[in-house]
């Protein structure tokens, strides 16, 4: 058999699936704890095992996905029944909020993790964060594929009951100040819906565009709603990556001032930034890289900053960057 010449690539190594862990006759089910002991190796594997491929999720053994798609699927049936029973007593009574609070205290430790392993050269920084987000996003969703019960039986029953990242309460103010007297339940809907679109327009998405396009820009919407606010898993996961990770490396530095109305300066007599928007600075303002290259990181950290649901000055400043060039 001819061979060809020249040094071959070496292959990636693989992360074999993780199995399903021994548990007995103990049911992973039977309370939020055993619950908890039973997943948290899958998340640990997917989020955070090495891997030479940052864009797919190390898998799990099959035995293992399907029994935690049951332990799921038993841990908030007998939830909701002891609910249904017990609701008109004086008792605190759960029907995932406590796995779906486990689930965002988890992502939220991942993501601080992340941000402690970042170098402290600013110079770095972008170069750290992107393959950091990427191997991140896959495994969170893998992640959200792997519980899409939690999804489907909680979280759009949030959805449902008015906890999502668009609320009731969030339109009212825009109804209240188009409506009149003779409008119509159907015009009513449409002025709801009018408000929708002026949010998701906010995140790229126009009306007529293709589903993909709404579905990302309402991915984009859901990372950026408030903490208290229910939204599925994958999206969870990116919101609090924006808030431990990203937005920490966003915030300004104190700096000490003389008078109150005077301006911030650090003592080189410049208005102080946070460490990414200095990082993107130094990339923008490079003469060591050639144009597509850093037209190419700008894109994509202005993406992941769009994923996340960041949408400050950094991130127009990269959209604006990247647009220009590309209409040049």
């Amino acid at each position: 058999m001819a061979t060809s010449k020249g040094k071959q690539p070496e292959r990636q190594a693989l992360v074999p699936p993780l199995p399903n862990p021994a548990t007995g006759s103990a049911n992973p089910a039977a309370s939020l704890s055993s619950l908890w002991a039973y997943l948290l190796p899958a998340l640990n594997h997917i989020i955070k095992s090495p891997t030479n491929n940052i864009s797919k999720a190390p898998a799990i053994d099959v035995e293992f996905y399907s029994g935690i798609h049951s332990a799921c699927y038993n841990y908030i049936t007998a939830q909701t029944e002891n609910y249904n029973s017990r609701k008109n007593e004086d008792t605190t009574l759960t029907t995932g909020t406590d796995l779906y609070g486990q689930l965002d205290k988890f992502f939220a430790d991942t993501a601080r993790e992340l941000l402690l392993g970042a170098p402290q050269d600013d110079s770095s920084l972008i170069d750290y964060i992107i393959p950091c987000f990427n191997r991140y996003s896959a495994g969170a969703q893998s992640v959200n594929r792997l519980l899409n019960y939690v999804n489907r039986h909680y979280v759009k029953r949030a959805v449902d009951e008015d906890k999502g990242w668009l609320s009731i309460n969030d339109v009212l103010e825009h109804v209240a100040r188009t409506v009149t007297v003779s409008d119509t339940r159907e015009k009513l809907s449409n002025k709801l819906k009018e408000k929708r679109l002026d949010e998701l327009k906010k995140w790229g998405y126009s009306d007529g565009d293709p589903a993909e396009a709404l579905i990302l820009a309402e991915s984009c919407a859901e990372a950026a709603s408030s903490l208290d606010r229910i939204i599925p898993i994958a999206s969870l996961a990116l919101r609090r990556f924006r808030v431990e990770f990203v937005e920490p490396l966003l915030a300004v530095p104190k700096v000490k001032r003389k008078g109150k109305n005077k301006p911030m300066k650090t003592p080189n007599g410049t208005t102080p930034k946070g460490r990414l928007a200095r990082a993107v600075k130094e990339l923008l303002e490079s003469k060591e890289m050639v144009e597509d290259e850093r037209r190419r990181i700008a894109g994509e950290l202005a993406l992941i900053l769009r994923k996340i649901g960041v949408i400050g000055p950094l991130r127009k400043r990269l959209d604006k960057y990247s647009s220009s060039l590309s209409e040049g």
